[in-house]
């Protein structure tokens, strides 16, 4: 379980970096290109598989 939260983690941090990228018009090549509202959610989807590979990382630490 604590692999498959790392791994849940890391993707969605991977995710949210691209849609950021994408939302301030760095990374070209899709509808989400220069839209500022894919920026947000980008953030927000990283800060999230942030929190959770913290939590998996933590959690397996202390077993």
């Amino acid at each position: 379980m604590r692999l498959v939260l790392r791994v849940l983690g890391v993707v969605m941090m991977g995710m949210g970096t691209v849609w950021i990228l994408q939302g301030i018009n760095v990374l070209p090549g899709s509808f989400m290109t220069g839209q500022m509202v894919w920026a947000y959610r980008g953030a927000a989807t990283a800060l999230v598989g942030l929190v959770i590979l913290i939590f998996a990382l933590r959690r397996g630490s202390s077993r």
